[in-house]
């Protein structure tokens, strides 16, 4: 037997010589690199033919999801934007709204985020909503004649959130959990148009003359959903009609309406924004009723018609009332900070002129009762000792002013000491 390294044979050597003499010189010097390359492009093609290894470590673990499956599989089909609205753009932004908006993109680094401003959400509403977009210039006008700053506010949420869909939350809002957590794991997000959050839940007030439109509500300084939705469109359509029947009564244009503080917060704040919610639930449902009964008391999120509704505890911790607990619980995601919210200032509440406002109860029971048995006491009084007991609340009120601002001159005129 020959050995691995003997000689070739005569047999074989004359053989390999005629091969040597019939095959050019140079494709035999390349033939090598030929055989090479073609075994290493078999193997890149078939690679995925080979199956993945266990690896208990996690160490070099072979894995072909793609990395966007990974990071967000609860918001499949959920546009991966974050949307707010300001008067200036981000790189104009005060320290503590430049803070607030931050946490969102640290918190979803995969996300678009945009703000749209006092400058650009007229081109906005003509783009999406002009002849080249939805082609309703209804729409665009109605946006073109409010002149009401938290009027344009509401309806630009909601023509947003029809266009593109996403994420939308108010400038003061902080992040405090990545929006994947917005929809449960035991969820399947294909089922889900859209995530509400509960905000006002205290319906034993809903007769209540003043708190009553206001005692039952989702929360919309903070929501996500899918682009197209009939219901932001309708809530469009719900405000352009109110507004125009507001304008009629008053016998002003739309720009010249004048809106108090509960006409804002049914016609296009939270109130009408619940209102059009529970209506496209009815719609979609087809079955029985569903009425604000379904979501008192909520203590675990629940999909009613496609539409997946939080806990208050979710986008409205922290408040003092309807249970909504704080900020620190594991199921708060957001923190509404409010220290954008000076539109009231402009569109103020009703207050009694002895009093002051029943909101200041912030929905005690005991308080509210209080309030209503003093002003209805109040109005049985003759006009002369009405007006007795008014003119005693201004000379307190403006005794509180003096104080105060004696307190404050008092402080300039001697500062605390600085500690050394």
């Amino acid at each position: 037997m020959n050995s691995p390294i003997s000689p070739l044979s005569p047999t074989l050597a004359s053989t390999t010589a005629k091969f040597r003499n019939r095959v050019p010189t140079q494709l035999r010097r390349v033939i090598t690199i030929y055989i090479t390359c073609a075994c290493v492009l078999l193997i890149i093609l078939n690679i995925d033919l080979v199956p993945s290894i266990p690896n208990t470590s996690g160490v070099f673990k072979r894995n072909t999801t793609p990395r966007k499956a990974l990071d967000s599989k609860s918001l499949r089909n959920f546009p991966r934007k974050i949307w707010q609205t300001w008067k200036i753009d981000p790189f104009s932004f005060e320290e503590r709204d430049s803070t607030t908006a931050k946490t969102w993109t640290t918190k979803n680094p995969g996300f678009r985020y945009e703000v749209l401003t006092d400058s650009n959400d007229m081109n906005y509403v003509e783009e999406h909503f002009g002849p080249s977009g939805f082609d309703r210039e209804d729409i665009v006008e109605l946006y073109r004649s409010v002149n009401a700053t938290i009027i344009k506010a509401d309806l630009l949420r909601y023509l947003i959130m029809y266009a593109e869909g996403g994420v939308y939350a108010d400038i003061d809002v902080e992040a405090l959990r990545p929006v994947h957590k917005f929809i449960p794991e035991r969820y399947d997000a294909s089922e889900v148009d859209m995530v509400l959050g509960v905000e006002v839940d205290q319906p034993q007030f809903k007769d209540h003359k003043i708190l009553g439109k206001k005692s039952q509500s989702f929360c919309q300084w903070t929501f996500m959903a899918k682009p197209r939705l009939p219901v932001m469109l309708k809530l469009v359509e719900n405000i352009k009609d109110w507004l125009i029947g507001i304008a009629k009564k008053q016998n002003v244009p739309i720009g010249e309406v004048v809106l108090d503080f509960d006409e804002v917060i049914s016609g296009t704040g939270p109130s009408a924004f619940t209102a059009a919610v529970l209506e496209e639930m009815n719609k979609r449902g087809g079955g029985a009723s569903i009425t604000w009964n379904d979501f008192h008391d909520l203590d675990e999120s629940k999909i009613v018609s496609g539409i997946l509704v939080l806990d208050v505890e979710a986008f409205a911790a922290g408040q003092g009332h309807s249970d909504s607990g704080n900020h620190n619980a594991r199921g708060a995601l957001v923190k509404h900070h409010y220290h954008a919210s000076n539109w009231p200032s402009r569109h103020p509440r009703f207050s009694h002129p002895v009093y002051g406002e029943v909101e200041r109860c912030n929905w005690n029971a005991d308080c509210v009762n209080k309030w209503d048995d003093d002003v209805e006491a109040f109005g049985l009084l003759p006009p002369e000792e009405q007006q007795k007991r008014i003119e005693e609340k201004r000379a307190q009120d403006s005794q509180i002013v003096l104080n105060m601002n004696s307190q404050l001159e008092l402080r300039e005129l001697n500062p605390a000491p600085v500690s050394r």
